[in-house]
This record gives C-alpha cells, sequence and structure tokens, in this order.
C-alpha cells in the first residue's frame, strides 16, 4: 500500500540517474533532491512541531519475546543544550523490510532508499529529559500496513508539541514492513555476535521479522482480521504498560537507553487517552475502541475497513472521527464507515481535498514535487497543508471529547469540513446517508 509496481520501475530509474549524475552513493543532499522535481517552497524534511513544548523521543521494549511491547515515546521535554536528533530509518533492516514489501531486490533497493531517505532525522530529542508539567493527555498511535514505528513522526512530533504523551506501537503481526525482537543465546560458548540494537543483556540475540505476504490461494480477510485483532491488543498492552509506568512502577527496557521512566510518574491524565492510527492503522483504531473502553475516543486516518468484522460496530460505544484523503477512498469502503454512523454517539467524517493516502505518513515530506506525484507520495494539496488540517481537525476533536481546556477549538470549524480545503463527509458517492 505504499507505492506501485510502476513506482517501484520509476524509483530504479531515479536512483541510477541520480548515481550516475552526483557519483555520491548512499548520500543524500538538497540539491539532488531539487534534481528530482521542485523542492517547492518548504525544504525538504520532517516538520518541526507547531505547539509551546519542545518534543523528546525514545523506544521502549519492555519484554525481549514476540509477545513483548515495542513502542517510540514522544513527550514534551526539558530544553537541552545536547539536541541529538535520531536517524527516521533507524537502521538498513527497515530499508530491506520496505523491499520486500514492495518486491524489490533488496541490494537495489536499500542503496535507493538510503541514498533517497538515508540523513533524514525526526525534529524530535532523542533521550531528552521529560518535562513535568501537570498531568498530559495519552494517545497510542498505529502505523499502517508495511509501516512502522517512526514513518508517522511527523504527526506524532506535533501531537507531543501540543501537550500530549504519544506512543507510536511497531506492531508485531507480521504486518510491519520489519520489527524486531530478541531471543536468549543457546550453548554456554556463544560467540558475540554484531547487533543493530543492544540490549541490556549480553544473553541476548536479535531476531528480525518481516511482513508476511499472501500466499498463493490464501484468503485475505482471515489474515487480516487476526492480524487487526493482535494489533488492538499490543496496543492495549501499551497502555497498560503506561498505566504501570504512571503509577510509578519499575519499568525494564530491553534496550539499552538514558531516558529516566520513572519521571512519568503522575504524569499521564489516565481520564484522556485516544487512539490515533492511519490506514490499517484507523481500523486498529477501531478495533481498540471495540475492546478497551479505556480510550476515550478516536481518530481513524484514511481508514482501510477490510480487516474488521461487522459485528463488532454497534459495540463501539466512543466518539470517532475519519478523516480521509482524496483519492484512496472507494464506495465499498466507506459504506462500511458509515455503518458505525450514530444519533446518539458523536461520528464524524472529513476528505482533505487534493490529498493522497500517503500524505499522512512522513515520505510526503521527502521528495521534490514531481517525484512525490508520480509515486503518490503527494497529492496536488501543498503536503504542509495538509498535515496541518490533518494535525489541527485532530487536536480540536481531542480537545472536545476528551474534555481538555486548551486553544484546540480555534479549530473546531474543521471537524464539520468548513475550509476550502476540505469536504464535509466522503466524495465518494454511496447508498448510505452521509455522516
Amino acid at each position: 500500500m505504499l507505492t506501485s509496481s510502476k513506482s517501484v520501475l520509476l524509483i530504479r530509474k531515479i536512483y541510477k540517474r541520480t548515481i550516475a549524475k552526483s557519483g555520491l552513493r548512499y548520500q543524500w543532499n538538497y540539491r539532488a533532491s531539487v534534481a528530482m522535481g521542485n523542492s517547492s517552497r518548504h525544504n525538504l524534511g520532517i516538520p518541526s512541531g507547531k505547539g509551546p513544548h519542545e518534543v523528546g523521543c525514545t523506544d521502549l521494549m519492555a519484554g525481549h519475546t514476540i509477545q513483548g511491547t515495542f513502542l517510540r515515546l514522544y513527550y514534551p521535554c526539558q530544553m537541552s543544550t545536547d539536541s541529538v536528533r535520531p536517524a527516521w530509518v533507524p537502521c538498513r533492516e527497515y530499508f530491506n523490510g520496505l523491499a520486500d514489501f514492495m518486491k524489490m531486490n533488496r541490494v537495489l533497493s536499500e542503496g535507493t532508499f538510503n541514498y533517497l531517505f538515508g540523513s533524514f532525522k525526526i525534529p524530535a530529542t532523542w533521550n531528552a529529559p521529560f518535562k513535568a508539567d501537570g498531568k498530559y493527555p495519552l494517545i497510542i498511535f498505529s502505523h499502517g500496513l508495511g509501516a512502522f514505528r517512526t514513518l508517522y513522526s511527523a504527526i506524532c512530533v506535533e501531537l507531543a508539541s501540543q501537550g500530549f504523551i504519544v506512543a507510536a506501537v511497531e506492531h508485531r503481526d507480521e504486518s510491519a514492513c520489519a520489527t524486531y525482537y530478541f531471543k536468549e543465546k543457546t550453548g554456554k560458548n556463544t560467540p558475540p555476535s554484531h547487533q543493530t540494537f543492544q540490549p541490556v543483556s549480553d544473553n541476548l540475540e536479535e531476531q528480525w521479522m518481516y511482513y508476511r505476504p499472501l500466499k498463493p490461494g490464501e484468503s485475505e480477510f482471515p489474515l487480516r482480521n487476526k492480524q487487526v485483532k493482535q494489533r488492538a491488543d499490543e496496543c492495549i498492552r501499551a497502555l497498560e504498560l503506561l498505566i504501570e509506568i504512571n503509577s510509578g512502577k519499575s519499568v525494564e527496557n530491553v534496550l539499552v537507553s538514558q531516558f529516566d521512566w520513572s519521571a512519568l510518574k503522575n504524569c499521564m491524565d489516565l481520564c484522556r487517552i485516544a487512539a490515533i492510527g492511519h490506514s490499517f492503522g484507523g481500523a486498529t483504531v477501531i478495533e481498540c475502541l471495540y475492546k478497551e473502553v479505556k480510550f476515550s475516543c478516536g481518530v481513524a486516518l484514511d481508514t482501510w475497513m477490510f480487516p474488521l468484522s461487522d459485528e463488532i460496530f454497534p459495540s463501539v460505544k466512543q466518539p470517532l472521527f475519519f478523516i480521509n484523503s482524496d483519492k484512496f477512498q472507494w464506495a465499498g469502503n466507506v459504506a462500511r464507515m458509515k455503518k458505525l454512523d450514530s444519533e446518539i454517539i458523536p461520528r464524524k467524517m472529513i476528505t482533505i481535498r487534493g490529498s493522497v493516502h500517503q500524505s499522512f505518513p512522513d515520505f510526503t515530506f521527502m521528495t521534490g514535487n514531481w517525484v512525490g506525484k508520480i509515486l503518490k507520495l503527494k497529492g496536488e494539496i501543498d503536503p504542509h497543508v495538509a498535515m496541518d488540517l490533518c494535525n489541527r481537525a485532530s487536536l480540536a476533536f481531542l480537545q472536545r471529547h476528551l474534555h481538555l481546556d486548551r486553544g484546540f477549538n480555534q479549530w473546531d470549524h474543521l471537524i464539520d469540513g468548513k475550509d476550502d480545503n476540505l469536504i464535509q463527509g466522503s466524495n465518494i458517492t454511496t447508498l448510505q446517508a452521509s455522516i
């Protein structure tokens, strides 16, 4: 769902052409991006948060096995003179995972992806000291099919800058392009091995798992329905872990980290918890609301409804906000969204004009205009405008249904699609009445 076969061929051509012209390998520079298309009025790169808080981020792996919890945490942080920004793509294995997902050769694609995206940084300070300033609302974020925990940092950084703690879960249901866990080494004299990520115990070795495609003749719904249920369980386990941290319980991070988790004690507002996700992650949001009443509301971004069972819809009691792109949706998918309509439970839907499915992940900020449009990473709308509309509408919805006392109500009109770049409801005609 990240790109098409034609886009894959174009990526290969771009890589060969830019390598031949520049004489560089595995290195990104701004002039190369301009050569690949107008860079637009904004520099390429993930936009920084626009809220009043500086943003920090860190990783937490609780439990070293595949059943453990793995997440990237974004949070309001203290100002730091040692401002280290983490790489957007943490290591080469994720490039390999993207290659597998897109059915590309790993050797070719690693160079291509590294050349195009390898030097981008997330606009947040790695392991920055947490800023204790009252209680922050909590958001659990679920990524899309073929993605992983860092690919939605523009959304997560913005939410953290506005005073939220955001946990972006990396799913281990084989829907991520790549993820990893650890297993205990066997044998007393096991030689030391190279590991991309250093665990706290020398007795653990890294294990990678990659996206599982459909097998020949395999029916898709049983797999996706099983995955969405596991994804929701992983989000709920992440929430339970953060609740324990909030209570002051000590957390054992499998990864070597300098972050002080005890600083989060009594700093999360556990009466104000939301779920947000994109595509398969949007379906995960709905499954989370169905399974866990602690989620007060949900924001579902360009949701892929296929993995969900219709029978859960009547049991989803929380407010839900669909924010759709202009190009991805189709009548059957929107019709299933409208099955969640309710006369008593707030349900809203808007569509961002000129946007595409990839207007929500960070890829939309990484390429020049013409390449971005050909690869369907950009729509006709400026990606910064589309992201601002998504984030501001989400913030207004969160304020309304988490009962926050912030200034986000200045964007209430966006919830109803009242903007030249928005459509109230959907641009897709169905037989059902509009939400």
